[in-house]
């Protein structure tokens, strides 16, 4: 039974590999076209004292900049840059805010018997995770262990340390912050979903091994993690119950999404590149509103002033 499982096995394993990297050379690929773009309209911006046009209105010197249509372009591509730019850190701390709250979160009791690297946490609920990014842990419940029998147990221990093992965790979190980094690429979004998939099928397969190839320790597991309170089951994938009745399962590319986002990458350099040579934004940073006029300066400020204060006066006071 062990012989017949590993081919599967490893063939998943393969496969989600393939998948992470492909996603992980899409999503520097994305994100250096963004940086590309964001460095070509930094560059097409030309501030000089003379270089903008100037305009009389009421006395009141102004002046606004002179543009032409390769610079509007390369200024949209700058915009979607650098929104993609703050995207990606935002995501960033999301994540790592999330993990720190959830660890600090558990009520550890202690490791676990016979399991040094496996915490056991003190929750009536069936929990059985992993958790951590460069040095991964398994957190078990004690409901899990009220629960489970040894041979369960032992599927479930040996499916949650495979994920800590290849640094799941890590690899999904990063997964996450793409998908939301490059939001204009769904194909992203996709390889992490197939990839999620596919670490739960080598995991199954990581825990078949640990109980000699028997489907039902793993299987009766499942059924008690996935029962809720009405006694429904639910969040077990079709892909893993036909992975533990022996059935094929592949997980396929997204082609035509994978083709539309390296369309999409090639369009973007394409245009950062070609915009890039003839863009140009002439502007000043000399305000003569502000040296000549400085009174209505003074004039136009306060209103602002005025409506900023009202609203902080009317925001409700916090208990």
């Amino acid at each position: 039974m062990p012989a017949s499982a590993d081919p599967p096995g490893r063939t998943i394993r393969s496969r989600s590999w393939r998948l992470y990297r492909l996603q992980l050379a899409l999503g520097a690929a994305g994100l250096g076209a963004c940086v590309l773009a964001v460095a070509t309209g930094v560059r097409a911006v030309h501030v000089r004292p003379d270089a903008a046009h100037r305009l009389d209105v009421g006395g009141v010197g102004l002046s606004y900049p002179t543009i032409n249509v390769a610079a509007v372009v390369v200024l949209g591509l700058a915009v979607l840059g650098a929104a993609v730019i703050a995207v990606t850190a935002t995501a960033v701390w999301g994540q790592l805010r999330a993990h720190r709250r959830l660890v600090r979160a558990l009520p550890i009791r202690g490791p676990l018997a016979a399991h040094p690297s496996v915490l056991v946490v003190d929750a009536a609920a069936p929990l059985a995770f992993c958790a951590g990014w460069l040095r991964p842990r398994v957190y078990i419940s004690t409901g899990v262990l009220r629960r489970l029998s040894e041979p369960e147990l032992r599927a479930v221990l040996a499916h949650e340390q495979h994920h800590g093992a290849l640094r799941d965790p890590l690899r999904l979190a990063v997964g996450r912050v793409l998908s939301q980094a490059l939001f204009f690429l769904p194909v992203v979004r996709a390889l992490h979903d197939r990839y999620a998939d596919a670490a739960e099928l080598r995991a199954d397969a990581a825990a078949l091994q640990a109980v000699d190839g028997a489907p039902g320790p793993l299987a009766s597991a499942l059924l008690v993690f996935g029962r809720g309170a009405s006694g429904e089951v639910t969040g077990i994938s079709p892909q893993r119950v036909d992975a533990l009745l022996g059935l094929p399962v592949a997980v396929r590319l997204p082609r035509t999404l994978l083709v539309g986002g390296l369309l999409t990458i090639a369009v973007l350099v394409a245009l950062a590149w070609r915009a890039g040579g003839s863009a140009s934004v002439q502007a000043t940073l000399n305000l003569p509103i502000a040296t000549s006029q400085p009174c209505v300066l003074v004039l136009a400020l306060v209103p602002v002033l005025t409506c900023v204060a009202a609203a902080m006066l009317r925001r409700p006071a916090r208990g």
